[in-house]
């Protein structure tokens, strides 16, 4: 008779020890040790039919003539994954539910089942579920398959036998390995599940998708472990009852991991949104004060967001500080500089700042935006509707220069803007563009002047 043991795993690194422990001893997070029942008699028999020996060959003798991509034709996605999908891939897709990870996979599908043979494999929605949001997509076709499965064994046989050219596992919560003790989603069931589909892939050469849950805090559910054994980790973030969404690549290892794809959830799936900055920039409001146009890079793309502050006068001995779509820390930081450096006082009073659209700012670069829109709620000084200002802020009150200047300069143009505070030590590689003025500014209040 097999022997049972019990484990306690960690949920965040995948550590394994025999008892229980309050902080985990790998990753040093508290009240992450669950109890898993492991066979290890069982575990370790099906480890050895699973085995594959081969050997060791040169690199020069491998080739690439046959290395090439799946262009989905979902342009903010093929920017996202670094030009398409690479065979033999396996790529992660996490967010928050009902944001739209089943629907882009779906889209996906109506892209490339043209000419390529999909296997959908679904262990949350039947059939019948998946057959009428096809049709509300306009996904179907009979180079769909679609398999309601959860046995991560039985998935793989099908996959062996049908030989599809790409596969799509919806979600990897449910799937399960039948010799393993534990539950479906468990830390155990969901590493050895995503290791087990993980060789299927790479030894078909066939891409393979996995959605992922999240937990409260919005990390993929399961071990850390998981996001090392896949080649591309997927986010999708924003607020699922706003229409926009942001699908950001956290690893990548065949593209950039800085660019993001904007869409925007519409009763079609989800709709690309190829000007992200006039998206973000709709609304704004006209000669009020507390409000300024920040400018950031998202790998290659400048994108323009709108930046609030609120400075109010405080009923309470405590401030109250508050930040949306920016570092809280840094905000403080900023905070503190114009004070000592500038001479804004809010010792007094109420800070609020809020990034609209759902997008989060955390480069340098938007540290100038942040602190003219509370510097002009502070004043109740409108900043300039045609205006826009991007430059780091040091603890000396100085504004240090950023990167891709030009290309932040350019984008601002285009969309309408005539007068650009940038840091001084920038303005000699910045080539001005037509009708454009460029002010460049060495401090806090040199900025403040020039944009009121």
């Amino acid at each position: 008779m097999a022997k049972v043991k019990s484990v306690y795993v960690c949920s965040e690194c995948g550590y394994e020890s025999p008892k229980w422990y309050g902080k985990c001893p790998s990753c040093n997070e508290w009240n992450t040790m669950n109890e898993e029942i492991v066979n290890k008699s069982e575990s370790i028999g099906v480890a050895k039919r699973q085995a594959v020996y081969t050997q060791p060959i040169s690199i020069t003798d491998i080739s690439t003539k046959d290395e090439h991509r799946y262009i989905t034709n979902i342009s903010e996605l093929d920017r996202v994954l670094g030009g398409g999908i690479v065979k033999g891939s396996l790529i992660l897709l996490g967010g928050d539910p009902g944001i739209g990870k089943s629907t882009i996979l779906l889209q996906i599908c109506r892209q490339l089942c043209k000419n390529l043979k999909i296997l959908y494999v679904s262990g949350e929605e039947s059939k019948r579920q998946l057959k009428l949001r096809a049709a509300r997509l306009d996904a179907e076709s009979d180079n769909l398959l679609v398999l309601t499965e959860t046995d991560a064994q039985v998935v793989a046989e099908v996959i062996r036998t049908d030989k599809p050219d790409m596969v799509m596992i919806d979600s990897i919560q449910t799937m399960s390995i039948s010799e393993l003790s534990s539950s479906p989603g468990s830390v155990t069931q969901v590493r050895e599940c995503t290791n087990f589909l993980m060789r299927v892939a790479k030894g078909m050469d066939i891409p393979m998708f996995i959605v992922g849950h999240v937990n409260k805090e919005g990390s993929i559910a399961g071990p850390k472990v998981l996001e090392h054994i896949v080649d591309a980790v997927l986010y999708f973030e924003g607020d699922k009852q706003m229409s926009y969404r942001i699908l950001r690549a956290v690893k990548n290892r065949y593209g950039s991991t800085n660019e993001i794809g904007v869409f925007q959830m519409s009763e079609n799936g989800l709709e690309e949104v190829e000007n992200p900055s006039m998206m973000l920039l709709s609304g704004r409001p006209k000669n009020v004060s507390g409000t300024c146009v920040a400018c950031t890079m998202e790998g290659s793309r400048p994108i323009l967001a709108e930046v609030q502050g609120l400075a109010s006068a405080s009923a309470f001995g405590n401030p109250r500080r508050m930040s949306t779509g920016f570092d809280y820390s840094r905000m403080s930081l900023i905070v503190a500089v114009l004070e000592k450096r500038a001479g804004y006082y809010f010792s007094n009073t109420d800070v609020y700042i809020n990034v609209i659209g759902g997008l989060r700012l955390d480069e340098p670069a938007t540290d100038l935006a942040v602190a003219m829109a509370l510097v002009s709620s502070l004043k109740d000084i409108p900043v300039s509707d045609n205006s826009i200002a991007f430059g780091e802020i040091g603890l000396a009150g100085e504004i240090r220069s950023v990167s891709h200047a030009q290309e932040r300069v350019n984008e601002a143009s285009r969309l309408g803007f005539n007068k650009i505070i940038i840091p001084y030590h920038n303005l000699k590689n910045v080539q001005s563009p037509k009708n454009v003025e460029l002010v460049g500014v060495r401090n806090i209040r040199e900025a403040f002047d020039a944009l009121t």
